[in-house]
């Protein structure tokens, strides 16, 4: 039986820490990233001292930007790293992102050549966040942005997200029900999950993702396809962040010999079997129904779509390609807005006093007659200062996904080289204090102050790599979260003082523990959760 990934990241740092201290007798290279450079221009970023082989990668824990945030003060908001094989810049304040994503937003807007454990389990490194800036991203970016991610396309789908919302308030009102009107306990990450996933299916391919019988069960119950999927991204979305083997290739035979590797190409054949047993399904029904029923414009699955496209461009636009676009949005519209969301509820359930305050705006704008729907949220300002705040603490992508720099250039006063990764710990600048008062706090109210919406914040990255899903994800988010707050009361579950904030590892910032939390139906909203 394969280790669990904690175990192997402990076997692999023991294991490599006792090999290769034994190999102190090489010069020590930390020195050669303090000076000036050859050109005598500017100097090089300053670097910790670091050793053979590793290069830094033994000073690194997981999760890895709050490693980095802790390097950020000893060595300023720009610093060099040697992570393994690879050369890395590490940057931990807004102007210098900035500097980065516009004055030097083409010279960044690479990526760094895909790990073999990418290459693996993203279609080669192709995905639309993975793959190298030219042609090929030019095209998926302007698929993303034109055809599936439009403000038009995301209106369109506020519909089914407010049916799973529903859908989801039912389930929970059912639950409670069943524990005799008291209390119950819930797993949100579970149904977060299943929400995203269910209204993610419904506008890729017009599919449910929940069994029939389910909507006649106080819990919920996804379909088989769907929970194939689900254990499919379990073994997968881990991986997509930085990994030890990433950065040493000569471990890539531990891989083999722990069984990740087995067991990440078991899961990403069950992810392709899936993906092409949906694009086949649409394919024969447009084939069948010969354009009739396939709808126009936004009436269109997205897999409708992008087979549209095919048809017009069959070289650009192959199952392959079709694939690595599903795999970007179901990661992205999943896993990210889930773990955002079960984020903003951890927050809420250490603070109900933030809780109370929302709950008596939302009565006050939309009232307790019917359930508030997608065009109340701009209405809500603390609802939406609560979002924000929620987004400055715990960002979708706390360390963006690398670039790396096609040229030499200037950043914060030092010479970045050709060919280096840099790494943006969106973390560490939303928590910089120089910026923000009291960074750590959660406090929305900081944000219903003038100009709080002017400082730097980057939850979604920046340039012409940021996530092109970042309306839907902010409409999903303010929907659901609202709902919740409307509709039921929330607290901790017995025996705990407070919400572990314990962070796990993962590129889309996981909590450590999934959260459980205790709901009750509000006594003013029983008229309507009943008619459900």
């Amino acid at each position: 039986m394969p280790l669990p990934t904690s175990s192997i990241m402990e076997t692999f740092y023991v294991a490599i820490l006792s090999f290769f201290l034994l190999l102190a007798i090489h010069r020590c290279l930390g020195s050669k990233t303090n000076g000036e450079n050859k050109s005598g221009t500017l100097p090089l970023p300053p670097s910790p001292p670091r050793i053979p082989v590793l290069g830094h990668l033994h000073i690194l824990g997981r999760p890895f930007h709050l490693s980095l945030a802790r390097l950020a003060p000893r060595y300023g908001p720009v610093f060099s790293l040697r992570l393994g094989s690879r050369d890395a810049v590490v940057v931990s304040s807004a102007e210098c992102a900035r500097q980065c994503f516009t004055e030097h937003d083409v010279t960044f807007a690479n990526r760094p050549a895909a790990f073999p454990m990418l290459r693996l389990i993203a279609y080669g490194g192709t995905t639309i966040g993975n793959c190298p800036y030219g042609p090929y991203w030019r095209l998926v970016r302007r698929v993303s942005v034109v055809h599936l991610l439009s403000a038009s396309r995301v209106s369109s789908m506020v519909p089914a997200i407010s049916a799973q919302v529903r859908a989801m308030v039912r389930r929970m009102h059912r639950a409670a029900v069943a524990a005799s009107g008291g209390p119950a306990r819930v797993e949100l990450r579970r149904r977060l999950f299943e929400l995203n996933l269910s209204t993610l299916m419904e506008n890729i391919a017009r599919t449910k993702t929940t069994s029939r019988d389910a909507e006649d069960m106080a819990d919920t119950d996804m379909s088989a396809e769907a929970q194939e999927l689900k254990e499919a991204l379990d073994v997968i979305i881990p991986l997509l962040g930085a990994n030890i083997w990433d950065f040493l290739p000569m471990l890539q035979w531990l891989l083999v010999v722990f069984g990740v590797k087995g067991k990440a190409a078991a899961a990403v054949s069950r992810r392709d079997a899936f993906f092409q047993r949906l694009i086949d399904a649409e394919r024969c029904r447009l084939e069948l129904e010969d354009g009739a029923g396939a709808g126009e414009g936004e009436k269109k699955t997205m897999i409708a779509v992008l087979l549209g496209l095919q048809k017009s461009e069959p070289e650009s636009f192959t199952d392959d390609v079709i694939m690595s676009v599903l795999f970007s949005m179901f990661t992205a519209g999943t896993e990210t807005t889930s773990a955002t969301t079960e984020w903003v509820m951890s927050l809420l359930l250490n603070h109900p006093e933030v809780i109370k305050k929302a709950q008596a705006e939302v009565d006050a704008s939309v009232g307790n007659s019917r359930l508030l729907d997608a065009d109340d949220v701009p209405r809500l300002g603390y609802l939406q200062s609560i979002v924000s705040e929620a987004l400055r603490l715990y960002p979708a992508v706390p360390l963006l996904v690398p670039h790396e720099s096609t040229a030499d250039c200037a950043v914060g006063g030092y010479r970045v080289r050709g060919g280096t990764m840099l790494l943006v710990n969106t973390y560490a600048i939303h928590r910089d204090p120089a910026v923000w008062e009291d960074p750590d706090a959660f406090k929305p109210e900081r944000f219903q102050v003038a100009g709080a919406e002017e400082k730097f914040m980057m939850p979604f990255g920046m340039g012409r790599r940021k996530c092109p899903g970042e309306a839907l994800a902010l409409r999903t988010l303010g929907l659901v979260l609202g709902t919740l707050i409307q509709c039921f009361d929330w607290d901790i579950v017995p025996g705990a003082d407070e919400v572990d904030m314990t962070q796990g590892p993962g590129l889309n910032l996981p909590r450590a523990v999934p959260l459980e939390a205790m709901c009750k139906p509000r006594q003013v909203m029983l008229g309507v959760l009943n008619k459900l």
